[in-house]
């Protein structure tokens, strides 16, 4: 079992940046693969970003190719997710997930993750 607690949303202009971050519980956090999903009001929910358990994967979906980063930190239990050159359609909530992991793989279906946090609100106004 893990918990996730994303942070770090917010109101920000067009062009702008954010950086989320999401905290998980547990001793296990190296084991898991991790992942970035959002919904906009409306829509369903959206792969954003993955990345394997030792960090030496990763993927983005294309329609945040180039200007967001996802990133983790074992030693601290979190992932990172550096958004750059914001745009009003990035508006969504934004919600970080886990499942354990045998190998250095990244996942990027809704349906195969397991554990996900409350989400984080992020707004960019035009």
């Amino acid at each position: 079992q893990v918990q996730l607690v994303e942070s770090g949303g917010g109101l920000v202009q067009a062009g702008g940046s954010l950086r989320l971050s999401c905290a998980a519980s547990g001793r296990t956090f190296s084991s898991y693969a991790m992942g970035w999903f959002r919904q906009a009001p409306g829509k369903e929910r959206e792969f954003v970003a993955a990345i394997s358990r030792s960090g030496g994967r990763s993927y983005s979906a294309d329609s945040v190719k180039g200007r967001f980063t996802i990133s983790r930190d074992n030693a601290k239990n979190t992932i990172s997710l550096q958004m750059n050159s914001l745009k009003p359609e990035d508006t969504a909530v934004y919600y970080c997930s886990a499942r354990p992991a045998s190998a250095s793989v990244y996942y990027i279906r809704e349906y195969e993750y397991h554990y996900w946090g409350q989400g984080t609100q992020v707004t960019v106004s035009s």
